[in-house]
């Protein structure tokens, strides 16, 4: 599968999640440009400090956008499926292509129970109050559970390297599994930091 890629720290797109985008760079529109005249497909993928892609990234399709009277797009993606980059194609244009290949991920949900998805909920109330974020857990509780880890995952401030570890999972379970110990590990980290203040 060729597609333009959007590298951006930070912003991690997941299978099944969105994420709002507005883009101004030039490159960018162009990039936009490119993928609505075909089938709408943007690869989403972070970069190290010296600009080499990472391995995995999240396919994402464009699936409203417009159009700003300054000339910018503001566009939403829906992300479908995970991707590797098998190798990147020679620059035809101001932005990037690759030749990825397409990542299988396993939403078997038989593993999730009642309790399990207390505990994530209630080490999360945790973690929000130290972090002060601003969200009522009411709002999320009865949503699916696949898409609850997701959205944490999206709306957290980990770290680009954290956010990168869940990205690569292959199915769910390694997901909660990996999103359960970053946010014990923040625990300890606060509450070690109280001990040391």
């Amino acid at each position: 599968m060729e597609i333009p890629i959007f590298p951006l720290n930070g912003a991690v797109l997941f299978p099944g999640t969105s994420l709002p985008l507005n883009i101004f760079e030039q490159r960018y529109i162009d990039m936009i440009d490119y993928a609505l005249s075909r089938e709408r497909y943007i690869g989403m993928i972070q970069s190290d400090e010296k600009n080499n892609l990472y391995n995995i990234g999240c396919v994402g399709k464009i699936h409203s956008f417009s159009e700003t009277t300054d000339g910018r797009y503001l566009i939403s993606l829906q992300g479908v499926n995970c991707f590797k980059v098998k190798k990147e194609l020679e620059k035809k244009h101001k932005f990037r292509l690759i030749e990825a290949e397409i990542i299988d991920f396993e939403e078997d949900k038989n593993f999730i129970n009642e309790k399990q998805k207390n505990n994530l909920l209630e080490k999360y109330s945790k973690y929000i109050k130290v972090k002060k974020i601003n969200l009522d857990l009411k709002e999320i509780q009865n949503i699916d559970f696949n898409q609850i880890i997701k959205f944490i995952a999206m709306i957290s401030p980990f770290s680009d390297i954290e956010k990168q570890a869940l990205l690569e999972t292959q199915n769910l379970a390694d997901f909660y599994k990996k999103l359960q110990s970053i946010l014990e590990l923040e625990s300890i980290e606060n509450d070690n930091n109280k001990s040391i203040n």
